[in-house]
């Protein structure tokens, strides 16, 4: 069973951190709330009063963990002794591990029945041990969140040991075991982890310095990146990804977005490690249960400062400088700009910012309040840090026609709806030194302003490469989109192509998964909220394209952005019944990261026509895979500021994709020189 202590509060930094497939149950419920009641009871008594040790029994640690969840000598004063093998004097996890001499190694993990590791909690003052000291522990026994630990009264209680002749533990040769079970035979014991890991989530390494990682050599799917819901496909990723999650933890209690701590260094973090990079354990690490969820800890605290001496870990390099070769002689990219706002907060009435360690403005935190109205960077400076890494980005995805999704709709500040998209052209266009980046202008036809979003879709080509073919056409007045972004479809063809090398792109933005205000069959129920909308959204579009290729005379249709929609859920799977490949699923990478678990929302559908022009696909994992504290909004978040400009490094949060189109290329025509006119001769002034 858990048990509360008045006498430290309730370690809340990894609770929104532990995703629900961590959180298993461990201890039983219901009878057991007031077992727990007398157990606090019986631990506040024996803390309160000083500790006779003549009068605890000795034991082995192993007959403290007992071979339950919990242990069977909960609100029990005992002795026991053993060897520090990890201690956190700083950080706030207030205590230290021992284990029993000569345990650990080569164990059979079936016949381990009980661990020989255990948790000294020591409170505001922490002993004075060492790793290596071997000691006698005298104190009561709890459960606190699931971890069984001994808590002494005092320093007296700790008396050391002569350890000569002793032999001391060695870290258990083991795989991570895949139950709670089996885990709880090791439970504070040190280890020297055997088999693959892999990272597989970093969105909480820059406020509690701790890494997601998965058994194996992939990152966790997300499950209906696998099969539909309630799919035995399904339903085994589920198992899967609870059987193969866990922690690599800093071995503190920090969190480093209070502004207390800012000025520590963010561990882990120096290197470049991404969702995807192998992690291999150069030193043991002590598994640990706290906050719902399994984790190694290191031996001693890791921090930024400390890592090169202190970090059990390493990860492996996994960044490329641009995407997969794709062929083809025209690429077409789809890129989300995360909230790209040349609009910047500060020259608006009534923006609230979040900001960074210093105070001051980094990004709009909400873009409702009365006189905001824009997303994005605060400040001049930080909108150019966040377009460096943007145009950067589109350099290097070596796509000819982008759809863009995530950019401001000038529209709706008053100014020329283009604005946006010109900014960014210019930007592009100086960083290339003159290139012909143009963007697609907007149509005579475009919906009221009223009904439109602060962001907006739009395109951007290389007008040498390929060349647009009559208006942008959006998709006005249908219902389904009332809460999203309209489809906009424009033709292109190669420059001086011919009209059956004519091609469709449709650029996409469906509503998110925001739970806000969801009623009906737009509640949660496994593919996020709004799923109900989103698929009318996937029917309605299937509608706006047929219609849109049939008025540009093509058969070759792509749907691209941002569905917000995963392969196996109810809009991906209309679009794809609907005669569209899904072009992104055949790299075997994925375009987005969430709570531990990669998919791709951002996709390529192409029609029957247009996938047989197809020459290759990639999605350029630049973005979701890299820590969030390299996002230019994170700018001078920790001393250790991880933001650079001059990379294209998480420009955004998701990544884009590029495809190759097998078209022809042309010449420009010739054009015959001018016939001279004869000369008169014998002419008089």
């Amino acid at each position: 069973m858990s048990v509360s202590k008045p006498r430290r509060p309730v370690d809340a930094r990894h609770r929104a951190a532990a995703h629900l497939r961590l959180r298993t149950s461990r201890h039983p419920s219901g009878a057991g709330v007031f077992a727990a009641v007398a157990v606090t009871a019986a631990v506040v008594a024996a803390l309160a009063t000083p500790m006779s040790v003549a009068h605890a029994a000795p034991l082995t640690i192993a007959a403290i963990q007992g071979t339950g969840a919990a242990s069977p000598l909960a609100g029990t004063v005992v002795t026991t002794t053993g060897f520090v093998t990890a201690a956190y004097p700083t950080g706030g996890l207030n205590g230290f591990f021992v284990q029993s001499a000569g345990s650990g190694g080569d164990l059979d993990p079936a016949a381990h029945t009980a661990s020989d590791g255990l948790f000294v909690f020591t409170g505001s003052t922490p002993a004075k041990v060492t790793i290596g000291d071997y000691v006698q522990l005298s104190g009561t026994v709890s459960e606190y969140q699931g971890l069984t630990e001994l808590s002494p009264p005092n320093a007296a209680a700790i008396i050391p040991l002569d350890r000569t002749a002793v032999a001391p533990p060695q870290p258990a040769r083991i795989a991570f075991p895949a139950s709670d079970d089996a885990r709880e035979r090791i439970e504070g014991m040190l280890v020297q982890p055997l088999g693959d890991y892999t990272v597989t989530g970093l969105q909480s390494s820059a406020q509690f310095g701790q890494i997601e990682l998965a058994t194996g050599t992939s990152p966790l799917p997300a499950p209906t990146s696998v099969g539909a819901v309630g799919s035995p496909e399904h339903a085994a990723t589920v198992a899967s990804n609870r059987a193969r999650a866990m922690w690599l933890d800093d071995g503190a209690s920090t969190n480093f977005t209070s502004p207390a701590s800012t000025s520590k260094p963010l561990p882990y973090l120096s290197a470049p490690v991404r969702v995807g990079s192998a992690v291999t354990f150069a030193k043991p690490v002590v598994l640990d249960y706290r906050n719902a969820a399994w984790r190694f800890q290191p031996t001693a605290e890791v921090t930024g400062a400390n890592e090169s001496t202190t970090s059990p870990v390493h990860f492996s390099a996994t960044r490329t400088s641009a995407p997969a070769p794709v062929g083809g002689s025209i690429q077409l990219g789809t890129f989300n700009v995360l909230n790209y706002f040349p609009t910047t907060g500060d020259s608006r009435m009534g923006c609230t910012y979040y900001s960074d360690r210093a105070g001051n403005p980094v990004t709009v935190n909400n873009s409702d309040a009365p006189g905001c109205g824009v997303r994005g960077a605060a400040t001049r400076a930080h909108f150019e840090q966040q377009q460096s890494k943007i145009v950067r980005a589109i350099l290097a995805l070596g796509a000819d026609v982008v759809s863009l999704e995530e950019i401001e709709n000038s529209a709706k500040l008053g100014l020329p709806r283009d604005h946006a998209l010109g900014v960014l052209v210019d930007a592009l266009n100086a960083a290339e030194h003159g290139s012909d980046w143009q963007f697609v202008p907007s149509p005579t036809a475009v919906p009221s302003t009223a009904d439109e979003d602060l962001i907006r879709t739009g395109f951007i080509y290389r007008a040498s490469i390929a060349e647009p073919v009559g208006q942008t056409t959006i998709l006005i007045g249908s219902p389904a989109f009332d809460n999203a972004r309209e489809p906009d479809a424009q033709a292109f063809r190669p420059v001086y192509g011919t009209s059956d090398e004519t091609f469709l792109v449709v650029s996409n933005h469906f509503k998110s998964k925001t739970p806000t205000d969801a009623t009906g069959d737009n509640l949660d129920t496994g593919q996020g909220a709004y799923n109900g909308d989103r698929t009318r959204q996937a029917q309605a579009l299937l509608t706006f394209a047929a219609a849109t290729a049939r008025a540009a005379g093509t058969d070759s249709v792509f749907l691209v952005g941002d569905f917000n929609a995963l392969a196996h859920e109810d809009p991906a799977t209309v679009i794809t019944a609907g005669g569209y490949t899904d072009l992104g699923a055949a790299t075997g990478k994925a375009s987005y990261s969430y709570n531990g678990e990669s998919g791709s929302i951002d996709h390529v559908f192409a029609s029957r026509s247009a996938a047989t022009i197809v020459s290759g696909t990639d999605i350029w994992n630049v973005n979701s895979v890299e820590a969030p504290a390299r996002q230019y909004s994170a700018a001078n978040a920790n001393v250790i500021d991880l933001v650079n400009p001059k990379e294209p490094y998480r420009s955004s949060d998701h990544d884009p994709l590029v495809v190759g189109l097998a078209l022809p290329t042309h010449t420009p025509p010739t054009i015959p020189s001018p016939v001279p006119s004869p000369r008169t001769t014998g002419a008089t002034r």
